[in-house]
């Protein structure tokens, strides 16, 4: 099953600096991680935000969950989830 997720950075002022680079590291490792499983699909930085778009590639709504709480990042995101059904006018293979 295919998803497009948005995630939108919210970090609070009061977080320390330190700890919160060691979260974007782990999440950097995270999400390449995932990307080189194949559940990662599509990354895409949202110009002018602390936000992506991306295409996750994994098996039920539950595994999408689970894995989108496991990005060290979780905490702080705002996630915007819409599942993806191919369009019967598209040409190629979209999967």
């Amino acid at each position: 099953m295919l998803y497009c997720v948005r995630m939108d950075v919210r970090v609070p002022h009061d977080v320390d600096p330190e700890t919160f680079e060691r979260r974007k590291a782990a999440e950097k490792a995270r999400a390449q991680e995932l990307q080189r499983q194949g559940k990662w699909r599509h990354l895409w930085r949202v110009a002018g935000c602390y936000a992506n778009v991306s295409i996750f590639d994994v098996d039920s709504h539950d595994e999408l969950h689970e894995l989108l709480s496991t990005l060290p990042l979780f905490p702080y995101m705002e996630l915007s989830v819409t599942p993806l059904a191919r369009h019967p006018s598209a040409i190629g293979d979209a999967a």
